[in-house]
């Protein structure tokens, strides 16, 4: 009993160490912000002043305040996390942070007798803090001084005695957790010796209860995981990982590193790619709570096109069809194909010169195959098809001999397409003959079978060819038609667009105001969201999951990132696309020449080895050879096991195993099934809350639960090719407890263990 009052002792009197320093930072932030707002008003005041360079600099003053006030407001809740001490370092040199550079320690830093003063103490934490005399309080995670709280180990400790994490909320302090990096040395911090609290911080964080939002892992990144997150942006990024090493969060805070690293080079933005909405809404709360937004864009691959959104999802027959790169050539014979509707006129009749001109279906149909025998996109190819016609008109006049002197029949040539290109007729059978085509439109004429057939001939079976018109008859977009629709925007093209003349503004005839005035319509603030929103390149692209995007998937995003460099996170072992292959060559294709840097991620963080060693299992089957990531901790609790004999038994089975799933937790709970049962698993959970929810099996990807109910692994194995990947994948979402339902399908032994998962 003496012995745990003496431990609580100290830990409360450490905590109350850390408490003094956040109550400093605090003052030191509510200054930053008094500062902020003054310069604010100062700005404003600037605003009385009508010269052009005055405005604009009151408005630039404005702005940079603006993000400052609004920055530090964001951060003032539980951005304090870490701390290091440290040995003297080799020399005295600072950083711009004001921490020693220094990487090892300086040689008489510990004695001979193995004790040691610290030298640097460092607290981590979302943003820098200075104090006024521009020491740090605060160490940005992504400064250089801040990386050995990550990357120090007891066996590569660099200068780190002691690391520490720090649980606050708001103001207060709650808890500490150390590690040693030198348990061997006695080290002394103002005379005193080096206390250590806690069993370990990365075992602490790991314990804690899930939510329907990723929290971030700034406080518990790995040495591994560091190295992926600092590593220079150059080229192409490779990270591989199995489930739980992290890999999601790794990018998230790639993002957060390279904009404080090169705010500069990546002004052009930073794209984040999900596979799924769900991960998305899982994932998007992680940036602001790294110090970062506005500049890092996370899309669903169904909604990186603008204007188009996935609601729907295909058949694995379909998604195969869909994905495939054989898609490209439909796609080309359909987009010029699609012009030859049904109701596209089949003669052209103008009157000139007096005299009616007429061009027959077959003249038509010579010069549409002559317009499209180059390589161009459709609608910009419509300014020839004009041309073209107006051509055949005008030797059809026989007007082309009429004069000998070039001048009087170039004169004579331009009346005559004046005339007949501004006549009624010919408008309106142009605007009929050669629309413009949106992709849109041409999708829905892929939905007539037969002129599916047409273009598809040599390309698709015919059975290949109902089940794509079938699909693309239903109302709703999926993931992959917005693959397509991505690729007829760039076959189709866009044709310019006539600029729109700005209202007259009496502040206009001040010389240069235009250049130096934001826009007075926005603000700068909504001007950069604004432009964010519509850009369709850039800078760097972080491609999560990348193992299930599909060829046709992987030239979508590969237009994104024409120029930037790219980071690429996957693992080959939870891929749902069933030609890795012809993936491969999509992907190469789309990064081009860039050379490769490659990562593995070896550590799983998120499953107990229970629930680790019967994945296992899955994977053993789906990918013989293939070795699953290490599990760092074990809970003593085995997966559990239940079977329903027959399917009217599932629903109650599934809502009384989730109902004590959730009476066992205290966060959330995941109902994984085969995708065509989404609908009406939701309906048995109805009315349990919402810490529990249904997702079919695609939709597990990069999510994480407490608990998981897997039902009926047959049903997921057997809804495609790549069904035992997929299955892999939801047997490894939880954190605590699994348990798999087992139906008819599954053929469980006397304990309900299906089959695929028996030794």
């Amino acid at each position: 009993m003496a012995a745990q009052e003496a431990v609580d002792t100290v830990r409360d009197r450490e905590i109350g160490v850390e408490q003094e320093h956040l109550d400093q930072v605090y003052r030191r932030l509510e200054e930053k912000i008094h500062e902020a707002e003054f310069l604010m008003n100062d700005a404003a005041r600037k605003g009385h002043v009508g010269t052009p360079g005055a405005l604009a600099e009151r408005d630039a003053q404005v702005f940079r305040a603006g993000i400052h006030l609004n920055r530090l407001n964001n951060e003032f809740e539980d951005f304090l996390f870490g701390r290091i001490d440290l040995l003297e370092g080799k020399d005295g040199v600072r950083g711009p942070d004001g921490a020693h550079t220094s990487v090892e320690p300086a040689d008489d830093a510990v004695r001979p007798d193995n004790t040691a003063e610290i030298g640097e103490t460092l607290h981590i934490g979302r943003i820098g803090v200075l104090d006024a005399d521009y020491s740090p309080l605060v160490i940005d995670w992504r400064a250089p001084a801040a990386a050995p709280f990550y990357r120090s180990t007891p066996v590569e400790p660099g200068r780190v005695v002691r690391r520490r994490v720090i649980r606050s909320k708001g103001r207060r302090v709650l808890g500490v957790e150390d590690d040693l990096m030198r348990p061997e040395l006695k080290a002394t911090l103002d005379g005193a010796e080096l206390p250590v609290i806690g069993d370990g911080a990365l075992m602490a964080a790991l314990g804690q209860a899930r939510s329907h939002s990723m929290r971030d892992i700034v406080s518990s990144i790995q040495a591994e995981q560091d190295l992926v997150i600092r590593a220079p942006a150059a080229s192409v990024t490779y990270v591989e990982g199995g489930p739980g090493t992290g890999k999601t969060a790794v990018a998230l805070h790639r993002a957060a590193y390279l904009l404080y690293q090169d705010r500069r080079r990546y002004a052009g933005g930073i794209l984040i790619v999900s596979p799924t909405p769900l991960l998305v809404s899982y994932t998007e709360g992680v940036l602001p709570s790294l110090g970062e937004e506005g500049q890092v864009a996370i899309r669903a691959l169904g909604s990186l096109v603008d204007g188009a959104e996935a609601d729907a999802y295909d058949e694995p027959a379909v998604s195969r069809i869909k994905g495939s790169s054989r898609m490209l050539a439909v796609l080309r014979k359909a987009a010029r194909g699609a012009l030859e509707s049904p109701d596209a006129p089949q003669l052209l009749r103008v009157v000139a010169f007096g005299r009616r001109l007429e061009l027959t279906a077959e003249d038509l149909k010579r010069i549409r195959q002559n317009v499209l025998s180059g390589t161009a996109p459709v609608n910009l190819l419509r300014p020839r098809a004009r041309r073209l016609l107006l051509d055949a008109l005008y030797a059809r006049s026989g007007a082309a001999g009429r004069h000998s002197d070039p001048e009087l029949a170039a004169e004579l040539r331009s009346s005559f397409d004046e005339d007949v290109s501004t006549e009624d007729a010919f408008l309106s059978f142009l605007d009929a003959w050669w629309p413009e085509l949106a992709p849109r439109r041409v999708l829905d004429a892929m939905a007539d079978e037969k002129r599916l057939g047409r273009w598809a001939r040599r390309i698709l079976n015919p059975g290949e060819v109902r089940r794509l018109a079938r699909s693309l008859r239903r109302p709703g977009l999926s993931v992959h038609d917005v693959a397509l629709l991505d690729e007829l925007h760039t076959l189709l093209g866009a044709p310019a667009r006539p600029k729109r003349k700005r209202e007259y503004d009496p502040l206009d005839q001040l010389t240069g105001l235009e250049e130096l005035m934001p826009v007075r319509e926005e603000t700068q603030r909504e001007r950069a969201e604004r432009l964010a929103a519509e850009r369709t390149e850039y800078a760097h692209v972080i491609v999560d999951e990348a193992q299930d995007l599909t060829p046709m998937q992987w030239r979508m995003v590969g237009r994104r990132g024409r120029h930037a460099t790219w980071t690429i996170v996957g693992d080959p072992a939870q891929s749902s696309w069933s030609d890795p292959d012809e993936a491969a060559a999509a992907r190469d294709e789309a990064l081009g020449s860039r050379p490769r840097r490659r990562f593995e991620l070896t550590v799983n963080y998120r499953n107990p080895a229970e629930i680790a060693e019967l994945a296992g299992k899955v994977l053993a089957l789906a990918m013989p050879g293939k070795e699953s990531p290490r599990a760092v901790r074990s809970t003593g609790v085995r997966p559990r096991f239940l079977a329903v004999a027959k399917a009217g038994d599932l629903a109650g089975a599934v809502r009384e195993e989730a109902a004590r799933l959730l009476s066992e937790v205290e966060g959330t709970v995941g109902v994984v099934v085969a995708m065509d049962r989404r609908a009406e698993a939701a309906r048995w959970l109805d009315g349990l809350g919402d810490r529990v929810v249904a997702l079919g099996s695609l939709e597990a990807k990069g999510l994480e639960y407490d608990a998981t109910l897997v039902v009926s692994p047959a049903e997921i194995a057997d809804e495609s090719p790549a069904g035992l990947r997929v299955l892999y994948v939801a047997l490894t979402r939880s954190t605590q407890a699994l348990t798999v339902l087992a139906g008819e399908r599954d053929l469980p032994d006397e304990a309900g263990v299906p089959d695929l998962l028996r030794d």
